[in-house]
């Protein structure tokens, strides 16, 4: 499954269930890991591998969990940011 190509909803809902997934402390030890890349996966470039790297940290940390860090990635890049569509010129 190619995370980056989903619609902005389907990211956002994807979002809300792996933030409620790292709320579980139990699996910290091997949600961290997971969720770093998923977030590279889901978002694209150098903002998606910074995302994952913090994503990381903000799981592996305790205490931290309650962060909702793919809910605000979305948010930063489909409400702050809002991505440009790329335009392909044909000549």
């Amino acid at each position: 499954m190619n995370l980056y190509s989903l619609s902005k909803y389907k990211k956002l809902a994807l979002s809300l269930v792996f933030d409620a997934i790292g709320l579980v402390t139990i699996i910290d030890i091997v949600w961290a890991p997971l969720s770093g890349y998923l977030m590279s996966r889901m978002y694209k470039g150098t903002e998606g591998k910074v995302a994952g790297v913090i994503s990381f940290i903000e799981e592996i940390v305790p205490g931290l969990d309650i962060i909702p860090t793919f809910t605000i990635m979305w948010f930063y890049t489909y409400v702050i940011k809002k991505e440009v569509p790329e335009i392909i010129e044909v000549k």
